[in-house]
Order: C-alpha cells, then structure tokens, then sequence
C-alpha cells in the first residue's frame, strides 16, 4: 500500500526557515497580512511576498490556490510556495490550501509548510496528505524510486505542534484509507487478482477488522448463482470478502457493499478493444467500501460497520455464461441474462441479499462503477445516488457536499421496471438503452428489501479520471470515502 508521506509536527520555529531545503509554504491573506513565519520569509526573501500580494498576479489568485517563488533570495529552499487563504475561511477552502501546496511542492524533496494558529491548520495538513499520492509499484525510473511526483517528507510547523497533531490524526486516517482506495484501483488487473484482492483485505486485520473468505463451494452452498454466473469463464475463483469493524456497542451494522470485478471484458458479449485497459478499475466500488473500512477502524470509529465484496473476474471462455442463460439468485429470484456485459448488477444482486440476510443492517450502501449511462448523465463530476429512503439519501447528500465529492440523486420508479420483463424468468438483467443506470439501479432495488434503508451509488464516472483533481493526481481518485466516513461519523456514531 501507497503510505502516506512521511509527516512531522513541530513548533514553530522562524529560525529554521532560512535553512529548510525543498519547498517552504507560507500562508498570505488576501490583502497582504502575514503572521510570523510569512514575515519572515519577506525579510529573507527581501521583499518577495510584498512585492507578489500588490501584483496582478495576486489578485487573480482565488482563495485556497498558491503561487510559487522560486530559488527565494536568501532562503535555501528551491520553492517559497504562497498561498492565499484569509484567517476566517471555511475547512473546504483551507483544504484545498493543503493540496495546491502539496501540489507546487518538490518531487522527491522536504515540504516545510508553516501554518501557525490557523484556525483550519488541521484541515490544510489534509488536503496536503491527500494531495502527496502517486502510484509507481510499476514504475523503474531513479525519479519514481525516489518518491515520484511527491514531496519526500512533509514537516508542518505550528503554534502548538502537539495540539494540531491530534486534531489531524483522525483525517489522517481517513486519508489512508483514500490512498488504499487508489492504490486498489490504479492496480493492473494481473497484479490484483480475486485472490490477491482478498489477500490484501486480509491486512486490515492489523486495525482490529474482523475479514471473512468466502469462496466459490461455501457461495455455491449459499446459492450465490448470479455471482458465480460472473465469474464462471475465468480462471480466478469468484470470492465475497466480509469485513466487520466493531465499535458501537450491540447495534446493527451499516453496510457497505462493493462490485468487485477485477477485470471486465464484457464476457461473451465482449467489449470493444478500444479503452478495454481501463477496465481494471471495474472493482472501484470494492476498492471504496475497502478504503472506508479502512478509514473507519484506523480513527477506531465509535459506530458498527460492516463492508462486503463481491470480487470475480469477467472473461470468454467455453465455460463463460452465455447471453439467454437464465441464473437464479441467492433471493430465489430467475434472472435472464441478456448480456453478460452487465454484470455488477448480477454480482451485487447477491451480496446485497446476503448482508440482510445475515446482519440485518440499519442501513445499505452499495457502490459500484455500474454503467456507461451515468457518466452520459453526469460525466465525470459526479456519481449517481438512487436511493428508497429520503433520510439516509439525503444525509449521504450533505456528506457527499461536505466532503466536495460529487453526487446527484437520480430517480426511481416502478415504471422502468416494465423494462426488465423477461418472457421466460422473473427478471432481465438488463432493459435497453433508455434510462440505462436506472434501470440497473431498479434491477438491484429488486434484491433490498422494504425495510432497509437503502442507498446505489453508481461511481462509473468518478472512480479514475483522465485529468488531475482538487485533491488526486490523475487516475484512481478515491471517491466516496470520505463521504461514506463522514455519514458514518455523522449519523451512525454514538
């Protein structure tokens, strides 16, 4: 796993910052104001942050971004990196403070950032941590050996170095589990096999999680046929992991549940070549529930947590389910299966059944990158949320905005399932182009029952981007888990 940089917390120390090597942070107001260590850096710099907050330059520099100085006078830091961010604004802004500075830092040097008492110093040193992510497992390159494109270490100086420490600890627990996200899915799909996936899940063991194996003759025993259906043309034997987190007492759970296919060829009805590659991030939603579970025991969450994977492999083969195979689910409902492109529905439709089935929860998430549909919806800034219970839906909304990642409630309705009538099983696991991502999610409502509260969230276009974010390089962004934390945080902890 991708650790996080090596972080320090020291008092402030202006002595030190003429000496500090690699990249020295420095906080500026908007109009110019400087607490003790920016000062310095102008006396040091002789008159360099003065000169940058009466620039054009300065003006045109939004809150939260930065600007960087380089070979500062009279510094031994190749960077001063300036960023503008008044005393009183909020925790988002102030994080984002954190990763353009984490962002504008030396690949493979020292980040000095001086924070001193600023009232959001905690959230600055998160957004700096979520930032300083670059995955090179596979890299051979000098430069990727020694640290990629990220700042070597990080030492954050401030007012009471002890006191901001602790504050950070639990968002930087969280932070880890982003980085497992990521790291999860950014994986190629011949280093992250089902087994292999397992295999790593084993590890959050050493955080107090509880994880269970499931393979194929104990789901066979189940009645798991959908998910076996899946993964019945690979070599790679189908598995649920089962992941419980015990920190609330004799409550029900919160479950988590996650499409797990590690690569996705589309099976016999095989997808076009172009942009297969990306399919190894197919196992996003797993990678999610994985990261949130690891971020929940890592803080020693005071709430129940339960998370679930569904992890197979989708491949052609002459023991491949073929299109017009009908399979029946561990509910005891008959699928046809029209295409065995849509898969993660087959999967989730299983494990969803099995979580209530077994841990009666108090309430249901389920991620899944699950169709090409919602991301002609709504691109890449946002997943789709569909949900049968305005509560937990309109709480995972405030903690998706809370967390500035994306979300949009999409709608459910009995119509679309007219959609899914199969002439000769309950269901078909598909219903046409129309409404495509909620018809899936129709499909998987099919599979919780009434009195679970409930909540899909399809992350297909969320889950690896093209282009860098806020918070992430390009790639693996690691979406939904600080929202999930956070809805956990906020609504399940006692």
């Amino acid at each position: 796993m991708t650790d996080l940089p090596a972080l320090s917390f020291v008092d402030t120390d202006i002595e030190a910052l003429s000496g500090a090597e690699g990249a020295v942070a420095v906080i500026l107001g908007p109009d110019g104001s400087m607490d003790r260590a920016a000062r310095r850096a102008d006396r040091q710099s002789k008159g360099a942050l003065k000169r940058l907050a009466g620039s054009a330059v300065w003006e045109k520099t939004k809150d939260g971004q930065a600007q960087v100085l380089s070979f500062p006078a009279g510094m031994a830091a190749g960077r001063l990196i300036v960023v503008r961010l008044p005393k009183a604004c909020d925790a988002l802004t102030a994080r984002r403070a954190g990763a353009a500075i984490a962002k504008a830092a030396q690949a493979g040097q020292p980040l000095r950032i001086e924070v001193a008492g600023h009232r959001h110093a905690a959230e600055i040193v998160y957004g700096a941590a979520l930032r300083a992510y670059g995955f090179t497992a596979h890299k051979t390159s000098d430069e990727a050996q020694n640290g990629g494109a990220v700042p070597s270490a990080i030492t954050v100086s401030a007012n009471d170095a002890a006191a901001l420490k602790e504050k950070a600890a639990p968002l930087l627990a969280v932070a880890s589990g982003v980085f497992l996200t990521r790291d999860l899915i950014n994986e190629p799909a011949n280093i992250l096999t089902t087994t292999a996936f397992a295999e790593r899940l084993m590890r959050l063991q050493d955080l107090g999680v509880k994880v269970e194996v499931l393979d194929e003759p104990e789901l066979e025993k189940l009645g798991m046929r959908t998910l076996l259906a899946v993964g019945q043309g690979s070599r790679s034997p189908s598995k649920v992991v089962v992941m419980q987190w015990q920190g609330g007492g004799d409550e029900a759970p919160v479950a988590l549940v996650g499409k797990g296919v590690v690569f996705d060829t589309g099976g016999i009805s095989l997808k076009p070549a172009a942009g297969m590659e990306d399919m190894t991030m197919d196992m996003g939603g797993a990678g999610v529930v994985a990261g949130a579970m690891h971020a929940v025991a890592a803080r020693k969450a005071r709430a129940n947590v339960v998370g679930l994977v569904g992890l197979v492999e989708n491949m052609p083969s002459g023991e491949a389910t073929r299109p017009g195979d009908v399979v029946r689910s561990m509910k005891g409902d008959t699928v046809e299966i029209i295409n065995t492109d849509a898969e993660g529905r087959l999967v989730l439709a299983d494990v969803l059944w099995y979580a209530q089935e077994r841990f009666k929860p108090r309430g249901m998430v389920n991620l899944a990158t699950l169709t090409g549909a919602i991301i002609i919806g709504l691109g890449h800034h946002r997943a789709g949320v569909f949900s049968n219970d305005d509560a937990i839906c309109n709480a995972f909304l405030k903690a998706a905005e809370a967390e500035a990642e994306g979300a949009w409630r999409m709608p459910l309705g009995p119509e679309y399932d007219r959609q899914l009538k199969s002439r000769i099983a309950d269901i078909a696991n598909v219903g046409g182009r129309p409404a495509g991502s909620i018809t899936a999610a129709q499909f998987l409502q099919r599979f919780v029952k009434k009195e679970t509260p409930w909540i899909h969230l399809d992350i297909a276009g969320v889950a690896l981007v093209k282009e860098e974010t806020d918070f992430a390089p390009a790639g693996a962004t690691g979406w939904g888990v600080r929202a999930l934390d956070r809805l956990i945080r906020d609504g399940y902890e006692g």
